[in-house]
């Protein structure tokens, strides 16, 4: 027969393991859809409600949704470029793509269009306005993973242990007193 003291501590277990068979399993349906969402609001930005910092916004939900499933590995595992060449890939295309108007004797964040004939889609009409949205949706991605990977993964404390609230300082950070 078991103790009662273990009783609790077992049964808290076992939520927490259904808990997380639920999320893992929600999140194989979850995360792509969450993407496909991300990639509509992208696509469409410019001519309805979205945009790159909408999808952006959107990616992070999604990252989010990860972090809270398996942990900053498995955000660090989604993308395998670091977070800063995803901030500065965005703002050279943004920035490429206000500029070259410029350049070409046009004014800044001029846009132009262009129309390609696809064999599903028929007639799909393209303005210089995605790229834009598309370095956006990149500097705000990164920024995303750039907070994730700051803020990193705190260690549990073991299972039953009573967290006094004496976390130890990390080793890194030396912390000097006055004499």
């Amino acid at each position: 027969m078991s103790e009662p003291s273990n009783a609790p501590a077992s049964h808290g277990t076992l939520a927490r393991s259904r808990r997380m068979m639920l999320l893992d399993t929600s999140m194989k349906v979850l995360y792509p859809s969450i993407l496909v969402l991300a990639m509509y609001f992208l696509l469409a930005g410019h001519n309805r409600p979205g945009g790159g910092f909408v999808g952006g916004l959107v990616v992070g939900g999604a990252l989010a949704l990860r972090y809270v499933s398996g942990g900053a590995q498995a955000v660090r595992s989604t993308f395998r470029l670091p977070p800063h060449l995803f901030l500065g890939l965005g703002l050279l295309m943004s920035a490429s793509t206000a500029f070259v108007p410029v350049v070409l004797g046009g004014s800044i964040l001029e846009h132009g269009d262009t129309t390609f004939h696809l064999p599903i889609f028929d007639k799909v009409k393209v303005t210089s306005a995605l790229p834009f949205d598309i370095g956006v949706d990149l500097i705000v991605i990164g920024l995303i993973l750039m907070a994730f990977a700051a803020f990193g993964e705190d260690v549990p404390d073991a299972p039953g242990a009573a967290d006094d609230g004496s976390d130890a300082p990390s080793p890194a950070l030396k912390i000097r007193s006055k004499p």
